[in-house]
């Protein structure tokens, strides 16, 4: 009984973990309007927010996975989620636009330990790639889930909703770690990742992985954060915009499981999924930009995120069973890429919208890089790995 209780609770617990850390990818976004007012700022400098937590996010993935592989999953995330709470009570404060880059900045410190120690926690308490997919699902869910509340929420609390939304969020999570089974053996002695972050750098194996999932993740995440200001430009309510900007990432909800289990059970056989997802990601996103009716965009933001989330388990099983010398470190890499893009990219489709077309430029160039992502991952350039 207890051995079959311990998967389900570390499943339950990656879940939990997955929900609170990805919350915070896209929980400013739906709330750009107010925010920038609040701040007396511009728009597009609204993004340099989502930019600022992923910087810290950034630098903290592969020093972050080699942290997850010495110390263990489950007191990193504990960490990892007292970390963001005190970069959303930063935030609180008072409508300062410097103060908001600063609790982003110490948040994003906290989602890139917490994001890698979730998924070595799954890896280490239950190991299979179904699991993984919930656990993927989980934290793309929780940036969904942040896309349709912090709208509803900025009706009670303006400009603190982003903050104080996600902060309730963690605080939640964070004393239930203290439940929740241990990755490693009580009083086991710490080990040193094998691998040196050079050598997982270079490790070319991973790269075809790491594009998956930055075309996948990235590009959702982009796309999701800016549907509330493009919907709102073309005359729809904030709460609506929240509403389709939310399916861009909770399709992962359904496809991230569902490619997990594609994986365990197929094999090599559901290599050509991750191609077709990336047309369809390209195809959701031109659907999105379109100035078409509201059904035909609906459609579009629900096909982009169920496409989103087929890449993510074997991308991060993936990376996992090549390195399993550095399961965290490999997720790291895999996860640096995407959130090199997103820092990146959120700030640039921000500023497409003070040209002619209001956003729809910088939508379309994600659409094109998305489609062209497909010949990465086509099935010859893949690697060959056994996952469980």
């Amino acid at each position: 009984m207890a051995q079959r209780a311990r998967p389900r609770a570390g499943t339950a617990a990656g879940v939990a973990i997955g929900a609170a850390v990805g919350y915070n990818i896209a929980n400013v976004g739906p709330a750009a309007e107010v925010v920038s007012h609040a701040y007396g700022i511009r728009l597009g400098l609204v993004g340099l927010l989502t930019t600022a937590l992923f910087v810290t996010h950034l630098i903290m993935q592969i020093p972050g996975g080699k942290l997850v592989d010495r110390h263990g999953a489950r007191t990193l995330a504990g960490i990892a989620l007292a970390v963001i709470a005190a970069g959303n009570v930063v935030a609180l404060i008072t409508a300062s636009f410097p103060l908001g880059i600063l609790g982003r900045l110490i948040a994003g410190l906290g989602t890139g330990i917490g994001f890698i120690a979730g998924s070595d926690y799954v890896r280490a308490t239950v190991g299979s790639a179904t699991a993984q997919g919930l656990y993927g699902a989980s934290a793309v869910g929780g940036g969904g889930v942040a896309l349709a509340v912090v709208p509803l929420a900025a009706s009670a609390f303006g400009w603190r909703a982003p903050y104080a939304t996600a902060l309730i969020v963690a605080c939640v999570v964070l004393p239930c770690l203290l439940l929740v089974p241990r990755d490693r053996r009580k009083g086991e002695a710490l080990r040193r990742s094998a691998a040196p972050i050079a050598e997982i750098v270079r490790d070319s194996r991973l790269y075809a992985l790491a594009i998956a999932h930055t075309a996948s993740f990235a590009f959702s995440v982009i796309i999701g954060n800016w549907t509330v200001s493009l919907l709102q430009d073309d005359g729809y309510g904030r709460q609506l915009g929240g509403a389709v900007a939310a399916l861009t990432l909770l399709g992962g909800l359904v496809t991230r499981p569902l490619g997990g289990r594609a994986l365990q059970q197929w094999g090599a056989r559901a290599a050509p999924l991750l191609a077709l997802s990336m047309l369809c990601g390209a195809g959701g996103t031109v659907l999105l930009l379109l100035d078409a009716p509201l059904p035909v965009r609906i459609v579009g933001a629900a096909v982009l995120g169920l496409a989103a989330g087929v890449p993510f388990a074997a991308a991060f099983s993936g990376a996992q069973a090549i390195r399993r010398d550095a399961p965290g470190a490999a997720i790291g890499f895999i996860n640096t890429c995407a959130t090199l893009v997103i820092a990146v990219g959120a700030p640039l489709v921000g500023v497409s919208f003070s040209f002619a077309g209001h956003g729809r430029a910088g939508f379309a160039v994600v659409a094109l890089l998305w489609a062209l992502s497909a010949f990465a991952v086509l099935p010859s350039k893949l690697p060959r790995v056994a996952t469980g």
